[in-house]
C-alpha cells in the first residue's frame, strides 16, 4: 500500500466500488406528505415531483465491505426522472468520514457528519439526528405490525457536483446519479410515528413542512448497492442546489474580532 496504487491495489479497490454491501443494518423511518410546492421548489432540475408530495425521514446503523461500522440519517423525497422513480436524497447526515466520502465521492450523496441515536424497547423506537448541537431530525413511532423477513429493493436520485477552484459556481456540470439497491431482510415492522424537523442557516430542514403522517416502518437485513449516471444537468442550473446542500460559508468567518465586530 503506498501514496500511488498499483493496478492490483486498485483493481481490489474498484471491486469494492462496484459493490458496495451494507450489513446487518438497522433503519428507522417515518413517511410523512408535505406541501405539493415545497417538493416542486426543493427538486433540482431533471427531476419532478412524484404523483404525490412524500418525504421520508430516516435514522440508522450499518456495518459494510467498504466503510467500516457507522450511523446516520437522511431526509428523501419522492421524485422521478421519465419513467424512473425514486426519492432524491434532500439531506444525508454521517458519523464517520469513510461514509461521508464514499457516498459523496461515489454516489454524489449530500453527507455531513453528526451525531444520532436509535433506541428500541418493544413496539416503540425513537431515532434523532444532531448536528452542532441542534436535533435535526426527530423520530418516535409505534410498530406493533410484524411482518417478518423478505426481499425488497430501493432506489435514490443523487446529484454529483463540484464547486469551481475560483469560488464562483460549479467547476462543471452536474451528473445526476440513479443508486440501486437490494435489500435482504431479516426483519421488518409497521405502525404509526411522529417527526420533528428542526433548522439552523446551514441546515434548513424546517423549510419542509410536515402535512400528515403515513406510517412508520423498521427493518433490519442487508442492502446490495449499485449505481449509474443518468443525466448531465447544466452547472448553472444547480449551483443554487449545490449551494443549497453545503453549509453557508460566509456564516463560518472566525477572523473577525469580537471587539473589531463591535466597534
Amino acid at each position: 500500500m503506498g501514496l500511488v496504487r498499483t493496478p492490483e491495489e486498485m483493481a481490489r479497490i474498484e471491486a469494492t466500488l462496484r459493490s458496495p454491501r451494507f450489513v446487518n443494518a438497522e433503519m428507522l423511518q417515518v413517511e410523512f406528505l408535505t406541501r405539493p410546492d415545497t417538493v416542486a421548489h426543493v427538486l433540482p432540475p431533471g427531476l419532478e415531483p412524484a404523483s404525490e408530495p412524500l418525504v421520508v425521514a430516516m435514522v440508522g446503523r450499518w456495518q459494510s465491505n467498504c466503510v467500516a461500522d457507522y450511523e446516520g440519517g437522511a431526509l428523501y423525497v419522492a421524485a422521478r426522472h421519465g419513467d424512473v422513480e425514486a426519492t432524491y436524497v434532500l439531506a444525508m447526515y454521517m458519523t464517520t468520514d469513510q461514509a461521508i466520502i464514499v457516498g459523496r465521492e461515489l454516489f454524489g450523496e449530500p453527507k455531513k457528519q453528526c451525531t444520532t441515536g436509535l433506541n428500541r424497547g418493544g413496539d416503540r423506537m425513537t431515532g434523532w439526528v444532531e448536528r452542532h448541537g441542534v436535533r435535526l431530525i426527530e423520530l418516535e413511532a409505534e410498530l406493533p405490525t410484524d411482518n417478518g423477513p423478505g426481499e425488497t429493493a430501493g432506489a435514490n436520485f443523487n446529484v454529483k457536483a463540484w464547486p469551481s477552484c475560483t469560488g464562483e459556481g460549479l467547476e462543471d456540470d452536474a451528473i445526476l446519479t440513479l443508486a440501486e439497491f437490494d435489500l435482504k431482510l431479516t426483519a421488518s415492522r409497521e405502525g404509526t410515528g411522529s417527526v420533528r424537523l428542526r433548522g439552523t442557516p446551514h441546515d434548513p430542514l424546517d423549510e419542509i413542512e410536515v402535512v400528515s403522517v403515513v406510517r412508520a416502518t423498521y427493518i433490519e437485513g442487508d442492502l446490495l448497492a449499485r449505481a449509474r449516471p443518468l443525466a448531465r444537468i447544466p452547472a448553472s442550473e444547480y449551483a443554487p442546489y449545490a449551494y443549497g446542500r453545503m453549509d453557508d460559508w460566509s456564516l463560518l468567518d472566525t477572523t473577525v474580532s469580537p471587539l473589531a465586530a463591535s466597534a
